[in-house]
């Protein structure tokens, strides 16, 4: 499974799949829970190249309060945000946590937003086949759409789920967009377009969906820390990718542990403390299991035909990005 090159901004236009009638549960009322978010990024931040400096996706309100959950790389560095519902009313939130190991993010607005709290389900119970309806809030920015598969997902900027859940057909709304199940409840939240080679010559456009229940094991740190109360993972600033059955260094991060040792765009991680590395997965374990964020990671590369022994220091990721600001 390829994933397309970055986690990108809404698409301008769409011509989402018309839901019929009678989903099996309210939809109108369930899509009243899905808001837009857009935020605002200073340019200095360290995202703001990546991400870019405005962002705009979806959202789920998941309490009354009027607490929202979103996927995080829309609101990472923010200086404001803003919550959209579908008639328009325009409320500010304050970018209350992000979870780094889940991609989840949650927005509280600071306002009445009046939107009904959408019941949250089981992603485990989904299986592959179920029915779902993929939201960005309203009919027309919603899709019905079916699960195609559960499976572990590496992402290239060092993100790795053990079982995402895929959709198809793919929302061009993707980021934030909710994934509701035949019962009406919130079984995960939209993250990527990505693309799966179907046949030699074909590729299927899919949506890959982070499942809610890794939200509950973390839920009160966030609201209570604004991140999991627990050591941070070893953060390597490479983005890596696969290729030929190799895990090849695509980029660096500026100012990142990999820039810092001198790892450069084509080299090849071949072993992390003298252990092979099958693929980007097993890379990205291998490196977590070496300790805690600051950990020194020993990484043998292969450059030009030639191994070349590199210790990186690890850096906690958190530690290079802006905090969120209270409006």
């Amino acid at each position: 499974m390829a994933m397309s090159d970055k986690p990108r901004r809404e698409a301008s236009q769409t011509n989402p799949q018309k839901l019929a009638d009678g989903p099996g549960f309210d939809l109108d009322r369930a899509i009243r829970s899905i808001v837009t978010i857009q935020s605002s990024v200073p340019e200095d931040a360290y995202t703001a190249q990546i991400l870019g400096e405005q962002r705009t996706g979806s959202g789920v309100v998941i309490r009354d309060s009027g607490l929202v959950l979103t996927i995080g790389y829309l609101i990472t560095e923010a200086e404001s945000v803003w919550i959209a519902r579908s008639d328009g009313r325009v409320t500010p939130g304050h970018a209350l946590a992000i979870d780094q190991e889940s991609g989840f993010g949650l927005v509280q607005a600071l306002d009445r937003l009046d939107c009904p709290a959408l019941e949250i389900g089981s992603s485990s119970e989904a299986k592959v086949g179920d029915p779902v309806v993929v939201s960005a809030g309203g009919r027309t920015r919603s899709v019905r759409a079916t699960i195609v598969g559960k499976q572990e997902f590496a992402g290239y900027w060092e993100y790795y789920l053990e079982q995402a859940i895929f959709t198809a057909p793919a929302h061009p709304f993707w980021g934030g967009a909710g994934c509701i199940d035949r019962s009406g409840r919130l079984i995960g939240i939209g993250s990527l377009h990505v693309e799966q080679v179907v046949s030699p010559g074909g590729q299927c456009k899919i949506n890959m969906i982070v499942p809610i229940d890794l939200l509950p094991p973390i839920f009160d740190d966030l609201l209570a820390y604004g991140r999991v109360n627990k050591p941070a993972r070893p953060w390597l600033g490479i983005y890596s990718a696969e290729t030929g059955g190799e895990v090849v260094v695509a980029a660096v991060s500026e100012l990142g542990p990999a820039a810092a040792a001198g790892l450069k765009r084509g080299d090849v991680v071949a072993s992390v403390r003298g252990e092979e590395v099958a693929d980007l997965a097993d890379f990205y374990r291998k490196v977590w299991a070496c300790g805690s964020a600051g950990v020194e990671v020993p990484v043998e590369i292969i450059r030009e035909g030639r191994a070349v022994g590199v210790r990186l220091r690890s850096a906690d990721r958190a530690a290079f990005l802006k905090k969120p600001k209270l409006q």
